[in-house]
């Protein structure tokens, strides 16, 4: 890890000291998210013995009722063989449809197709934008992970069953190159330093639980 890496991550240190975890499921219910424009969750969208899952039928995307800039989220998770999710960050709506954001991405790395690809559109990369590395530690579908994203003035580390496997900096040449060469490029106002939490549905089935997050 390079020392600029250290350093990071020892402002995130003292920052979590000066707050403290926020849950954004309670696991009973789904207060504290809606649909894309405030509408009802889908009914795909269910909660059972404390975990959230979404069922692969009738979802629609999960948003965050409150936006965030700078926070340390945690959250854990499993997929179904050959399936996709993904949690996005600093989301906002871009023109009259799309919300978007930056993706962790969540896949079956080995059956899904998207997965298959490698590179950035496997498991805890940045979707499309940087590939994670390749000795993270991903337990197989149907099985749960624990994954972290940490975000500070523009730095971003995605971290994997305890290990920091992906981060960038979004002030940086490096990043605009990488953004000039993802789907993204066309796409004005795209991840502004702001924005909602996002739970996404890629129609595959998903299970969370234990989602919070500390504001920096």
């Amino acid at each position: 890890m390079r020392i600029c890496s250290f350093v990071f991550l020892a402002l995130s240190s003292c920052s979590l000291l000066a707050a403290d975890p926020v849950s954004l499921f309670d696991g009973k219910t789904l207060a504290g998210w809606t649909g894309p424009d405030g509408a009802a969750p889908g009914t795909g969208w269910v909660v059972e013995e404390g975990i959230l899952h979404f069922n692969g039928t009738q979802g629609g995307n999960l948003l965050s009722e409150k936006q965030f800039s700078n926070f340390d989220l945690e959250w854990e998770w499993k997929v179904e063989e050959a399936g996709n999710n993904g949690v996005k960050y600093w989301v906002t709506k871009i023109g009259k449809k799309e919300w978007l954001g930056i993706e962790y991405q969540m896949i079956d790395d080995a059956k899904h197709p998207d997965g298959m690809k490698g590179g950035s559109h496997t498991t805890a990369s940045i979707y499309d934008i940087k590939e994670p590395a390749a000795d993270k530690p991903l337990h197989a579908p149907g099985e749960w992970n624990t994954s972290r994203v940490v975000v500070q003035d523009g730095k971003i580390q995605h971290w994997l069953n305890g290990k920091l496997v992906c981060e960038a900096d979004t002030n940086s040449d490096d990043w605009k190159a990488r953004i000039a060469a993802s789907k993204f490029k066309s796409k004005v106002g795209f991840a502004p330093g702001k924005g909602y939490i996002m739970l996404t549905d890629h129609h595959d089935k998903v299970w969370y639980r234990n989602i919070k997050i500390t504001e920096h």
